[in-house]
């Protein structure tokens, strides 16, 4: 008696790919909408400098949307990029586990900057 682990795999396969699917969509849609948004108060906002680009994000409201997308940009990225590495980089475990730490420690840099720039402001 044999047993079908891959029977098993598939059906994790799918609903961890369903999730990941719905993921990139929801904060590509959510991206769209922030980058809409601030192209409106940019185009009518009057004349860009520095003080009107900060008070574009002086309002709460507009820094916890910006808080929001920096959150989704990451995550969208990570399953992005998580996906390459485990349809092209399959051969190597160890490899594929270094590049996805690296990049999970990337991204938390890159989005704990961003929220310090933008809390700045």
């Amino acid at each position: 008696m044999s047993k079908n682990y891959g029977s098993k795999r598939i059906v994790t396969g799918a609903h961890y790919g369903l999730r990941d699917w719905l993921a990139q969509r929801v904060t590509a849609v959510l991206m769209a909408l922030f980058t809409i948004v601030l192209l409106v108060q940019v185009l009518f906002g009057g004349p860009l400098g520095y003080d009107s680009w900060s008070g574009i994000f002086a309002a709460q409201w507009m820094k916890t949307l910006t808080f929001t997308v920096i959150v989704a940009l990451a995550w969208h990225a990570w399953v992005g990029v998580r996906d390459i590495y485990m349809d092209y980089v399959t051969k190597s475990v160890g490899l594929r586990l270094t590049l996805q730490v690296a990049t999970v420690v990337w991204l938390v840099g890159c989005a704990g900057w961003a929220v310090q720039v933008l809390w700045r402001l």
